[in-house]
């Protein structure tokens, strides 16, 4: 039997071999291709790469058996970082003396999560398939899970590689020669199928550490949102050399650190307004405040739910120049395809030195506040949202000792705004998790809103127990 929680809000993604195995890649794959099929009116070509985890080509030869079944064509690009897979699904190839350009695209890879993890991310006509969407093809292969599908390996082996490192040598010229040093952390992911070539092109001055693709992760976990696996990057980072750059296992997320910072997505947002005219920047619920403030200054920000997803399609219904989530996916309309991609992002980030932009001092401006982490509490699947709705419903009374609220923003979950500062409430779209995140003017500010939006929570947590034993 298919496992219904492999199918999340944006991707497909289990444990290999307990969750996400060989036979149901198959049925993905089969039923995947027939829904592409329909959608595009027409023989698919379907772009489909996988990173560096051990079991990625396992999986590559189930999908594509699936996919060859339901009569698409599948465009084998090897071991790629999830950036290029993208790319691939924007660009031209000659296949039997005709230019095709693919329909959608499939990255085999499980990103940030743990080794023993794997999945799909998939886009059709270039927008992601998710959400609903992925239930429903979960429900349509429940259906029928009988069905024989015969190992097919058959493929058109093409080169994406070269097309996106020719690409970025090009767009990227103006740093040719580039002389102030930094560093690279790729975390034996797949960044450097391509990184150190484009760099070593563009004869830039670097210390990199980790580049060998390894699905054992001999280093450190490839999660650049967790502090402890940034530790060496760090130790490069001295007097001469305050840029570094680190990458999750897929390279779609990206992290950038000097001495004094470790420049989040919406800080990184803010930095890269500064060369935009004018420019549309969407950001999501967990933005410091003071980052909004500032980008509104010169920009027009728009806040939304958090999600890779969620922001790239917003950033195309609304043609906006950039959006960016504070976890480090960073998706640039401006001079690119509007997709997340760190490789890409590195390079925009090298272009604000190279304008003489310095990044500690613009940072430095912003006024002084105190931002928590994402802070996670466990609680059942079935009753997260449940937990938001009746939170909701107790602000909408008058709480005795809670501090008042000045409005409550319902973008995704709920954002508190208070006199001097915010606390955000939201259900996990991914995990049987609510999640809490505080800012304010203090630390015993922030305490306070944590303490107080904590103390509700428990109580409601505490009324549903209740009401369901």
């Amino acid at each position: 039997m298919i496992n219904k929680t492999i199918f999340r809000q944006y991707d497909i993604r289990g444990i290999v071999n307990e969750e996400l195995t060989y036979e149901n890649s198959k049925l993905i794959g089969y039923y995947l291709g027939l829904y592409i099929k329909e959608k595009v009116q027409q023989t698919p070509y379907i772009v489909v790469g996988y990173d560096v985890r051990t079991h990625s080509n396992m999986l590559f030869e189930a999908l594509i058996s699936g996919l060859n079944l339901s009569a698409c064509k599948v465009l084998h690009i090897g071991l790629v970082a999830t950036g290029v897979n993208y790319f691939a699904s924007y660009q031209e190839f000659l296949i039997d003396g005709n230019k095709i350009k693919p329909n959608a695209s499939i990255m085999i890879t499980g990103s940030h999560n743990a080794k023993k993890y794997n999945g799909f991310k998939i886009t059709i006509n270039n927008e992601p398939f998710f959400g609903d969407e992925l239930l429903a093809l979960y429900y349509k292969i429940l259906e029928n899970q009988t069905i024989e599908i015969p190992d097919n390996f058959s493929c058109i082996k093409t080169d994406a590689k070269s097309l996106y490192v020719d690409y970025m040598v090009n767009q990227f010229s103006d740093l040719k020669n580039f002389k102030v040093p930094f560093a690279i952390d790729c975390g034996n992911g797949v960044a450097n199928t391509v990184l150190s070539e484009i760099l070593d092109k563009l004869n830039l001055n670097y210390q990199a550490l980790h580049l060998i693709p390894d699905g054992e992760f001999p280093n450190h976990h490839p999660d650049p949102t967790n502090e402890k696996n940034l530790e060496d990057l760090k130790t490069l980072l001295k007097d001469d050399c305050n840029l570094g750059f680190a990458y999750d296992g897929d390279a779609d997320r990206i992290a950038v650190l000097t001495q004094k910072y470790n420049i989040k997505g919406d800080m990184l947002a803010l930095l890269f307004s500064k060369t935009m005219k004018n420019p549309v920047i969407i950001g999501e619920v967990t933005y410091s405040q003071n980052v909004f403030n500032e980008m509104n200054q010169t920009s027009k920000t728009i806040m939304d739910k958090t999600g890779y997803s969620n922001l790239r399609l917003k950033l195309k219904e609304l043609n906006a120049d950039l959006a960016a989530e504070v976890s480090g996916h960073i998706f640039f309309n401006d001079r690119y395809y509007g997709f997340d991609d760190a490789i890409y992002a590195t390079f925009r980030v090298l272009e604000l030195l190279y304008k003489g932009i310095d990044l500690d001092e613009e940072l430095d401006k912003l006024p002084k506040v105190y931002t928590s982490s994402n802070i996670e509490i466990e609680v059942l699947e079935d009753k997260k949202f449940l937990i938001i709705e009746k939170i909701e419903n107790k602000l909408n009374e008058i709480q005795r000792g809670f501090p008042i609220i000045k409005d409550i923003l319902k973008i995704d979950g709920l954002r508190i705004n208070f006199e001097y500062g915010w606390a955000l409430i939201r259900a996990s779209n991914t995990n049987a998790l609510i999640m809490t995140k505080y800012e304010a003017t203090s630390f015993a500010t922030a305490m306070s809103y944590k303490k107080a939006v904590e103390n509700l929570l428990n109580e409601v947590i505490d009324e549903i127990n209740s009401t369901t034993n």
